[in-house]
C-alpha cells in the first residue's frame, strides 16, 4: 500500500511528539489544519463557526495524542474528533441545516484535479453542479475520498458507517456523476 508523503510525515511527527518534541506538535497542526478546517466547514456550513470548532477540536486532539498508539490512525481519529465537535454544535443550535450546506459552499470554490477521465472531459462548473444534486451521504463520501484523499476505512470511521456502505455510496455517486456529465450515457440505476 503506497502511503503519501503527508501521511508518512504525520506518522513521524506523532512519534516525535510522543517523544516530547513540542515543535513536532506545531508542525503536525500546520500539516493537518487546512484539511480539518475544510472538513469542519463542510459539516457545519459556516466558516467562522468551523474555525471556532477547530480550535476546540485541536485542544482535544493534542490532549489525546499521547493515547494514540497507532500513528497511521491519526487522520481518521482527528477527522472523527472534528466531526463530533461539529455534531455537538449542530445539536446545540437545534437548526435544520444539514451538512450539505457546508459542502455546497466548499464545492463552489473547489478546484478539480485534471487526473480523472470525467474531470478531463467535463467542465469544472458542470462537476460542481452535478455534485450538488447528489444525496448528502454520497456527496460527503465523494468529497472525503477524492478531495481529502481519505481511504474507505477512514471514511467509515468518520461517518460511523460500515466500509461496505461507504463503497456503495461512492459507487452510486460516481454513476450519478457520470450520467449527469454525459447525458447520452444510460442511467443503469433506474433500469
Amino acid at each position: 500500500m503506497k502511503r503519501d508523503r503527508k501521511r508518512v510525515l504525520s506518522d513521524y511527527l506523532i512519534v516525535a511528539a510522543h517523544g516530547g518534541d513540542r515543535s513536532a506538535l506545531d508542525r503536525l497542526c500546520r500539516l493537518w489544519h487546512g484539511d480539518l478546517t475544510r472538513h469542519a466547514a463542510r459539516l457545519i456550513g459556516d466558516g467562522e463557526a468551523a474555525r471556532d470548532i477547530l480550535q476546540e477540536a485541536w485542544c482535544d486532539i493534542l490532549k489525546g495524542l499521547s493515547g494514540l498508539r497507532e500513528p497511521a490512525a491519526f487522520p481518521a481519529w482527528a477527522y472523527r474528533i472534528v466531526a463530533r465537535k461539529c455534531a455537538a454544535e449542530i445539536r446545540m443550535r437545534q437548526s435544520s441545516r444539514r451538512t450539505a450546506d457546508g459542502l455546497r459552499a466548499e464545492l463552489a470554490g473547489a478546484t478539480v484535479d485534471g487526473e480523472g477521465e470525467a474531470e478531463r472531459g467535463a467542465d469544472t462548473g458542470a462537476i460542481r453542479r452535478a455534485m450538488t444534486d447528489l444525496p448528502d451521504e454520497q456527496r460527503l463520501a465523494l468529497a472525503l475520498y477524492h478531495q481529502d484523499g481519505l481511504s474507505v476505512a477512514e471514511i467509515a470511521v468518520i461517518t460511523e458507517t460500515p466500509a461496505g456502505t461507504v463503497k456503495t455510496r461512492l459507487m452510486h455517486a460516481r454513476r450519478k456523476l457520470a450520467v449527469a456529465l454525459n447525458p447520452a450515457m444510460p442511467d443503469t440505476e433506474h433500469s
